[in-house]
């Protein structure tokens, strides 16, 4: 998978218009400035357009499938139109399912729990912990972390050839490290993963907000991805790819929605006739809120030029990568190396300071948002820090005083919403806590790093 190196329109190019762009927030060392939000891996803002898409639906809400009012009516059809969206903006198969979930982690869930029996899943160490941990009820082999895409390739056609018995297999995999930014090879994982005779679901939660998804295209069979991460709220995801795996899985919910016919027996017990659709795994109310705000961020950025937003964000890439490394303290972690193609997700760590402290002088006195922890990718972290595997670390900061060494990184992460005002300011605020230090006191509280207010600024 490569990142398009399209060369930028101006006219098309400007950040999109989120939520949030003109709220402030106070300075410990006094003032107020607007927040830059730098932590889109986590949660992007809302766009503009996802917003008032959803205001103007609002007042006609109503329960889906059930009714036979006007409004209840036109929310199915916004709720199933949705679903036409998302699967056009996937690049679905004509006999492909959207089933639509609360997120990344809901989805993969949904899908470990729909696995044939005997299933071996094959999942690297460097995975998201949504996508590392829900095959509890499978065979699974973790795969060592590898240092180049190419290798990446060769480990899973290794364990694959090596399976016994041969029976179903899956191999789990991210499109976007939501560590490192990095891009896998998703095309040729597939690729080696069918040779073999296994399917392949592409975590792509990093991916979907900064690149264009194709299933077909890149020939896997499922993908999963969260609506809070492409720009859209309410806690809703999708899981999307083939049908029969689905269809023939108990429902992941028992309840109203899932079932077609149930009836009473003469024994007293219960016959149900599930639906083989994808209301099979979306039993009880949906959130067609949150559904329709992502085929409304769905849309959005596919009118906005895809192309277009990628190649800025490339621009951005470079920017913060170039200004990072003209500071010799910051080291940027990376899998695959500083040439690898990646998207607006960075980690880093500074020489000298404890990641929770330095995350918490850019917030205190630059009021810039960025994510310091284990990005629930613990493994990875670990092996990129170069640290022994039992070394302690969580997913927010450990218990650890400002200035000692702490198993964590520093997360920066921004997209098609972010000015490149918050990007200078991020790279001059890196640049002055290296050069000068912080200017307040900073003290750990119920595990996070915050400013002290009870001292005065440092001199």
């Amino acid at each position: 998978m490569s990142v398009s190196t399209a060369a930028l329109d101006p006219s098309v190019c400007a950040p999109l218009p989120v939520l949030g762009q003109d709220v402030t927030v106070p300075l410990v060392t006094g003032g107020e400035v607007t927040y830059a939000a730098l932590d889109y891996a986590a949660s992007a803002p809302a766009l503009q357009r996802v917003w008032d898409d959803v205001a103007a639906y609002a007042p006609y809400y109503g329960s889906v499938h059930r009714g036979a009012g006007y409004l209840s009516q036109l929310s199915t059809d916004l709720f199933e139109n949705s679903r036409r969206t998302v699967a056009e903006f996937l690049g679905c198969r004509p006999e492909d399912q959207v089933v639509f979930t609360r997120s990344t982690t809901d989805s993969l869930n949904l899908l470990a729990a729909a696995i044939p029996a005997n299933c071996q899943v094959f999942v690297y160490e460097t995975e998201h912990h949504a996508s590392l941990l829900p095959w509890r009820d499978a065979q699974v082999t973790y795969l060592n972390a590898p240092r180049t895409p190419g290798q990446a390739v060769e480990t899973l056609e290794r364990a694959l050839a090596d399976r016994e018995p041969y029976g179903p297999a899956l191999v789990c995999v991210t499109g976007a490290s939501n560590v490192t930014g990095e891009l896998w090879p998703v095309r040729e994982l597939a690729a080696a993963a069918h040779a073999h005779g296994a399917r392949i679901v592409l975590d792509a939660a990093q991916l979907a907000p900064h690149h264009p998804v194709d299933i077909a295209e890149l020939d896997v069979d499922w993908v999963a991805f969260s609506g809070h991460k492409l720009y859209a709220p309410f806690g809703s995801g999708v899981l999307a790819g083939r049908a029969d795996w689905l269809r023939a899985a108990e429902p992941y919910l028992a309840g109203g929605g899932a079932s077609r016919k149930v009836a009473r027996r003469a024994d007293g017990g219960v016959d149900v006739d599930w639906h083989t659709t994808a209301a099979r795994h979306e039993a009880g109310s949906p959130n067609v809120i949150g559904v329709y705000s992502i085929a409304s961020a769905c849309k959005a950025l596919t009118e906005a030029g895809f192309d277009n937003l990628v190649a800025r964000e490339q621009e951005l890439v470079s920017r913060v990568r170039e200004g990072l490394a003209e500071v010799p303290e910051v080291q940027v972690l990376s899998l695959f190396g500083d040439d690898a193609p990646r998207v607006g997700v960075i980690s880093f760590v500074v020489r000298g300071w404890n990641s929770s402290h330095f995350a918490a002088a850019l917030s205190a006195e630059y009021g810039i948002g960025v994510r310091d922890g284990l990005f629930c990718a613990h493994p990875l972290v670990r092996t990129l820090l170069g640290s022994d595997p039992q070394d302690p670390g969580e997913c927010g900061a450990p218990e650890a005083e400002p200035g000692e060494r702490s198993l964590n990184a520093i997360r920066v992460s921004f997209g098609a919403g972010t000015p490149d005002e918050h990007i200078d300011r991020f790279l001059r605020a890196v640049t002055e806590l290296v050069r000068e230090g912080a200017q307040w006191k900073y003290r750990t509280e119920d595990g996070r790093c915050v400013p002290d207010r009870g001292e005065a600024p440092q001199v």
